[in-house]
This record gives structure tokens, C-alpha cells and sequence, in this order.
């Protein structure tokens, strides 16, 4: 019997590798030999540090580095195994939860932090980057990132223009004198499951905004200096950072890194899966047991356990998922590769009681060795 555990977190409940471990020990009081490959899961978002990490036997770097207000914080990136590839998730610079409710102002608000977790990362000889967009508080089309790897924003003075989004209106021309010679000699690869442009109704500012702290003056300014930001990197550079699926995300850090580093950006869960091999590891799998906290309709759009069944499809290996609850839009995942899924409630409980750890770690192991019991049953 070989099984492959590939299942997310259950966000605020249980980390995706406690929940394997659950899961694991549910089979073994089954099958006591069975072979099971544990893989720590995330989508691009939260968790993709931790995950990547544990997966690929790495290690966590933390850094002191300039906060999203300019407050020093202390910042967690991962370091794989090849002591080449850095990953970063851009939240832990500057995201929403680093900054008081009260506080939040995408006027402000600077990416310059995620530059210097990749200046350090280039520092202790990385060249390849896998960069989780998303939860950011910015809105600044990381110009902020930007000035930390030495790239320079100027106003009609020959002065750098300073940080956040009120920045970019004042942008005239860009320096690129001084930027980190060494970034000619890197690769991004980032995490992007938005398809958002740049500016516009549909760009950074107008959808993402309000959520950041930004009032609909503030949106309107926003989107006004995101737009003639696009069009001075167009005059002076040559490159259109507006017209990209993606380039909105994180208050159009997806234009920055496509723009001015040349990244790719790619569906979160396919460039995890990619980067921890999920496609040669389910190589004569019995079975593959994914999941998150909750199943529904979202989870078919391009989540963590859709991206896991997927690829088990190719090889016709039966797909279990499990999350904590289950939403009856649930129906449509049987059409797309997961062959059952379950809820890994089995009594009555009150929301805090069932997200609390030592719970879901209870429920996720019994529900596997009553599943696992009722295999060991027809295979007899």
C-alpha cells in the first residue's frame, strides 16, 4: 500500500504537515507497513514558506527589514536544500496583519521590505526565487522593492520621489545606474492567482484597495499614480507593465517583477506541485489524500486540492479529500479528479472547538483509519 499525503493547512486550525502526521497515523493503525510520502502543501499564499521548506529539507532565514509603515520588523523567508533558491512570501514584509486597522493607508504603505529579503537572499548566493504574492498592505506597484535592489524613481528635480503610493505620481524618470548587479543573474518565479491589469476598474487599486485602508478618494488617487507610473516605465523603459494578466496583484507587485525582473507569473498550486516533484512522487500510488479547511466552491477554482487531483488524474490514482467542512457546491470536485471527499466532523461542536489543534489532529486521524478500515475490508 502506497499513499501520498499532499493536504494544505487548515487556516487557524492545524499546519498542513500536523495534518499529514494525523493523517499518516490513521493509516499506519490500518496498515502498520504501509508506505506513505508526506508533502507539505500550500497554493502560493500563507503557508508557501513552511511548506516549500519542510518539502525540499531547507531552512527558515529571519531578517530584520523595513516594515510596510517603515517600522523595523523581523521578517521569516525559506532557504531550500540547494542553497540556491530563496522563498519568499511578500505578506511577511508587508502585510496587512503588520499593520493596526487603524493605520492602514496604501498612500504609505512600501514594498521596500520584500526588496531587501531578496538583497539578502542574493547576498547568501541565491539566484533562483520563488516569490507568494498575496495579503499584501501596499499599493505602491513595488516601487518600494524596487529602491531596495537599487533601482531609482525621480521627480521632475532629479530627486528620488520617496515611498508608498503616493509616490508614483511624481515619478518622471527612472535611474538604473545602481541597480544589484547580480540580479541580471536571477530567475523569479511567482505566485499569481489573480488576473487582474495593472490600473483601471479592474486594477490594483479599485479592487484590492478598500480592503487596504483606502477610501474612494484614496482609490482614485491610487489608480491615477499607478497609471502614469505605467506610462513613464513605457517611455523610459519601453515596456508595458499595464497589459499583463496579473500585474495588479499585491498592489501591483505582479507588474514589478514582471516588468522590471523579468518573472514569470504562474497558478500558485502548479508552481508548488512543479518545485516539489507531486507528479513523480504519486508514481504507483494505491491512493492520494488531499484536502483544507473548508471544501467548496472556491476549492474548484484553482486551489491546493483541485491542483492535487489533477495530477493524480493523469495517472489514475483514486483521489480523498478531506476538510473540515463541506459545502454542497462540493458536488462538481467528483467531475474534476477527486473521486470522494469528507468531512472530518463527527459530532456536534462549537467553531472554536473544532479549529482547535488538538482537535482536527483527533478528527483527521480517525476519519482516515475509518476510511482506510473500510479499503482494508474490500480488499479482502
Amino acid at each position: 500500500m502506497k499513499v501520498v499525503i499532499a493536504i494544505d493547512s487548515f487556516k487557524g486550525s492545524i499546519s498542513s504537515n500536523d495534518a499529514a502526521k494525523a493523517i499518516s497515523s490513521g493509516i499506519q493503525d490500518v496498515y502498520s507497513e504501509a508506505e506513505i510520502i508526506s508533502i507539505p502543501l500550500a497554493d502560493g499564499g500563507e503557508g508557501t514558506v513552511e511548506a516549500l521548506v519542510e518539502a525540499a529539507n531547507g531552512k527558515f532565514i529571519t531578517k530584520e527589514i523595513t516594515g510596510p509603515l517603515h517600522e523595523k520588523v523581523n521578517a521569516v523567508y525559506g532557504l531550500l536544500g540547494d542553497n540556491e533558491t530563496a522563498v519568499i512570501e511578500v505578506a511577511a514584509a508587508c502585510g496587512l496583519p503588520l499593520i493596526a486597522s487603524d493605520k492602514r493607508n496604501p498612500l504609505l504603505t512600501t514594498t521596500f521590505g520584500v526588496g531587501e529579503l531578496i538583497k539578502d537572499a542574493v547576498n547568501k548566493g541565491c539566484r533562483k526565487f520563488v516569490i507568494g504574492l498575496g495579503g499584501s498592505s501596499t499599493n505602491d506597484a513595488g516601487v518600494g522593492m524596487l529602491q531596495a535592489l537599487g533601482f531609482r524613481f525621480l521627480d521632475q528635480h532629479g530627486e528620488e520621489v520617496g515611498t508608498g503610493g503616493q509616490a508614483l505620481n511624481k515619478v518622471i524618470s527612472i535611474d538604473l545606474k545602481s541597480i544589484l548587479p547580480q540580479l541580471k543573474d536571477c530567475t523569479f518565479r511567482v505566485a499569481c492567482d489573480v488576473n487582474n491589469l495593472l490600473h483601471g476598474t479592474n486594477g490594483a487599486a479599485y479592487i484590492f484597495g478598500p480592503q487596504k485602508g483606502a477610501t474612494i478618494d484614496i482609490v482614485e488617487e491610487l489608480d491615477n499614480g499607478l497609471k502614469h507610473f505605467a506610462d513613464v516605465v513605457y517611455q523610459e523603459l519601453g515596456k508595458d507593465i499595464h497589459n499583463i494578466s496579473g500585474a495588479g496583484a499585491a498592489g501591483g507587485l505582479g507588474a514589478a517583477f514582471t516588468g522590471f525582473l523579468n518573472a514569470s507569473l504562474q497558478s500558485g498550486i502548479e508552481l508548488i506541485l512543479d518545485i516539489v516533484e507531486m507528479e513523480k512522487k504519486m508514481e504507483n500510488a494505491d491512493f492520494v489524500i488531499t484536502g483544507e479547511g473548508k471544501l467548496d466552491g472556491q476549492t474548484s477554482m484553482g486551489k491546493a486540492p483541485l491542483g492535487v487531483s489533477q495530477l493524480a488524474a493523469k495517472q489514475e490514482i483514486p483521489v480523498i479529500a478531506l476538510a473540515g467542512a463541506v459545502t454542497k457546491e462540493t458536488e462538481q470536485l467528483n467531475e474534476q479528479g477527486i473521486t470522494s471527499y469528507f468531512s472530518i466532523m463527527n459530532e456536534p461542536m462549537s467553531l472554536e472547538e473544532a479549529m482547535n489543534s488538538e482537535t482536527a489532529f483527533h478528527n483527521l486521524r480517525v476519519t482516515a483509519k475509518q476510511l482506510f478500515q473500510l479499503i482494508n475490508a474490500v480488499q479482502k
